[in-house]
């Protein structure tokens, strides 16, 4: 079964690691899994805390537009890249949001999956420097966009030596989290 293309925004406040976050499921896409994935930022002024974004367009097919137009799945760690980026969502998509700092949630015909992301970062794994990663395990575990032994090793190829342990803790603790949410 060929794929068509699958839209995913990464979205928060700069300096969450969502650029990272990006780069690493394009990766597990294309290097481990073969498909054809393109990965897009906005880290403008937002790199410094205003609402930022990766996109990662996914597809077994052509992809002749880099940027997401109809998302998905929209991942959002904050309230203000939630109200911002949630209109782009196509009917019967994904929107998974961090439950400690987005409490407002649009109206519309999507699945809402909703967890304390950035808390299971601090106080599960240990470091806010996380929150990234246990994202990705949640996206991971709810899109089946891409298989977890892909993801982990698209982690493991680009986060610094050193923290790899760290890293896979946070990604486990994420998919865990997805799973959980999927009932």
């Amino acid at each position: 079964m060929i794929m068509e293309r699958y839209e995913i925004r990464l979205s928060g406040s700069g300096g969450q690691g969502l650029i990272l976050a990006g780069k690493i499921l394009a990766e597990a896409a294309a290097i481990y899994e073969g498909r054809n994935a393109v990965q897009t930022q906005s880290y403008g002024p937002e790199a410094r805390g205003g609402a930022s974004k990766a996109e990662v367009v996914i597809s077994d097919g052509e992809i002749d537009y880099p940027k997401a137009i109809e998302l998905d799945l929209l991942l959002s760690l904050t309230q203000e890249s939630c109200t911002k980026y949630f209109s782009d969502l196509k009917d019967g998509s994904i929107l998974i949001v961090d439950s400690g700092l987005v409490k407002d949630l649009p109206e519309g015909d999507y699945r809402v999956y909703s967890a304390p992301i950035t808390d299971i970062a601090v106080n599960k794994v240990g470091k806010a420097v996380v929150t990234n990663i246990v994202a990705l395990g949640i996206v991971t575990r709810i899109s089946g966009i891409v298989s977890e032994e892909s993801m982990k090793k698209a982690i493991l190829a680009r986060v610094p030596k050193g923290t790899e342990e760290l890293n896979m803790q946070a990604f486990d603790e994420g998919f865990k989290v997805g799973e959980e949410l999927l009932g």
